[in-house]
């Protein structure tokens, strides 16, 4: 008991050491992760947003339609110094991932954590389906949930120190952020609210959060710039995924798949943490967290959003549920957590592509791959790009000479466009998402190859359109690498700089 009241009184108590880091456990379990993590990295091949990044990094810009500038530019990095390398590609994000796991401890710690208790969040993190698994692809969700966690133990050892620098690195985190995603401002707001509610309100107070808030803004300007000039397709990307979220259900689910993204352990100690800090007294100084998540989970549910938006204050809940569970550390606890670690460690690791691809059964629908997206998403580029430059050779050889091609997905043609070199195949043109902004084809490419969409699609187009070619990738993607006809569409009806504005789609 007097253990557990020190540690109370430790939370907030800057003048006190803080318990001992603890190097070994943490550092076995991040070393665990890591080897996880490092053995699926080099499974299947690139997911199809992996081949977009590299082909945005190679048109390097202050923004995307799609995204900020950060994501491209780490693609780039990693495909001069290793080009054509999963590995390379994703250290990355393993590295990111590993680094959330130690942070998320460090919060533990910060809270006054044992060692067991910073062993605990350490492993309720690595194991959880998403937290875990997503650092085995470059991913958008994989940096902006990773620095999520950085931020919040930032502010949350400014609340026990006072310390303004550490805004200040928060600010500049914040920054970073942004030229990921734009999601990180919905957390400043859901902190903004719970400490206005539960304090600290000195908090609000502070002239350098303010001019971390500058700071922030002064970063993000070039590419508001971008997004201004471009009519804001960033914030209309928010529009379509809110309708593709509505047609499958997304506000009557989105509860529960987001804490299924955290996993067994995760999940209960999440729920614990939120409950800790509405409830016991001697929490009081960090209770603004507790509405953290239930502001989060308003907004996103609200706006249609996907379940794993609010997956970033993950981290801080965890760490105040694993501090809170090993203060009343007895033997039904221990019995209790031990099968839970295994249970999620068994999940997690099943949730990684490790499987022969000969045991994964192909899919006929996209509705079928989507459920397994990040499997599926990784099969097909070769066979695509292969039968693309197979239907590119079979045209006339004067028309092969302005010939382009058209693609109907990002994916495809990101796809194309990385593999251009070595297939032999002409410029790669989409209206589809952030490559619809890459450019247009030339007025003068009155012949395309036309990689998907339906007939009457391509006819819309085309005065003159026959087929030429197909891929059916065995595990591929349904209308992006398996069923998908290639059209060698002639005689444009307007010409393409007409044309390409009108086309031009986020979904």
């Amino acid at each position: 008991m007097t253990e557990v009241l020190q540690a109370e009184r430790s939370r907030t108590d800057s003048g006190k050491p803080l318990p001992p880091f603890a190097f070994g456990g943490v550092g076995a379990v991040s070393a665990l992760a890591a080897l996880a993590l490092l053995a699926s990295i080099g499974r299947y091949g690139f997911f199809g947003d992996e081949l977009y990044f590299i082909s945005a990094g190679r048109r390097l810009a202050l923004s995307y339609a799609d995204q900020g500038p950060l994501l491209p530019a780490i693609a780039r990095v990693m495909d001069v110094l290793a080009p054509d390398s999963l590995v390379a590609l994703r250290l990355p994000a393993v590295l990111i991932t590993v680094a959330a796991v130690v942070v998320t401890a460090q919060i533990a710690r910060e809270f006054g954590g044992t060692r067991g208790a910073q062993v605990l969040a350490a492993a309720a993190y690595a194991t959880s389906p998403f937290l875990l698994v997503q650092g085995d692809q470059l991913a958008t969700n994989t940096i902006d949930t990773a620095l999520w966690v950085v931020i919040s133990w930032l502010v949350i050892r400014w609340v026990r120190t006072r310390r303004d620098g550490l805004l200040l690195a928060a600010a500049l985190v914040t920054a970073l952020d942004m030229q990921v995603k734009w999601l990180i401002p919905f957390f400043w707001i859901a902190i903004a609210v719970g400490v206005a509610v539960y304090g600290p309100r000195e908090l609000l107070r502070r002239p350098v959060l303010w001019w971390g808030a500058g700071i922030v803004a002064l970063t993000t300007a070039p590419s508001l710039i971008w997004q201004a000039a471009h009519e804001w397709p960033q914030l209309r990307l928010g529009g379509v995924v809110a309708a593709e979220q509505a047609t499958i259900g997304g506000r009557y689910l989105w509860l529960p798949l987001a804490l299924a993204a955290a996993g067994l352990l995760g999940t209960l100690l999440l729920c614990y943490g939120v409950w800790t800090l509405f409830r016991a007294e001697s929490w009081r100084p960090y209770r603004f967290l507790g509405l953290l998540p239930l502001v989060l989970v308003v907004v996103f549910v609200a706006t249609n959003g996907r379940p794993y938006y609010a997956a970033g204050c993950y981290g801080a809940l965890i760490a105040v549920g694993a501090v809170r569970w090993t203060e009343n550390w007895g033997r039904s606890r221990r019995i209790i957590t031990v099968p839970l670690v295994a249970l999620s460690t068994v999940l997690a690791v099943f949730m990684l592509p490790l499987r022969p691809e000969s045991e994964i059964a192909p899919v006929d629908t996209q509705a079928q791959a989507g459920l397994e997206i990040a499997v599926y998403g990784r099969f097909g580029w070769s066979e695509l790009a292969a039968e693309t430059a197979a239907a590119y050779r079979a045209l006339p050889e004067q028309e092969r000479a302005t010939a382009v091609v058209v693609a109907d997905s990002y994916w495809q043609a990101s796809a194309l466009d990385v593999y251009r070199t070595a297939y032999g195949l002409p410029a790669i043109y989409s209206p589809n998402r952030g490559f619809g902004y890459f450019g247009t084809p030339p007025d003068d490419a009155t012949t395309v190859l036309w990689v998907g969409n339906a007939e009457a699609d391509v006819r819309a187009h085309c005065a003159e359109v026959t087929s030429i070619g197909r891929v059916d990738a065995r595990l591929g993607f349904p209308g992006v690498t398996r069923d998908v006809t290639l059209w060698r569409c002639a005689q444009p009806r307007v010409p393409w700089s007409q044309a390409w504005p009108e086309m031009l789609r986020l979904n």
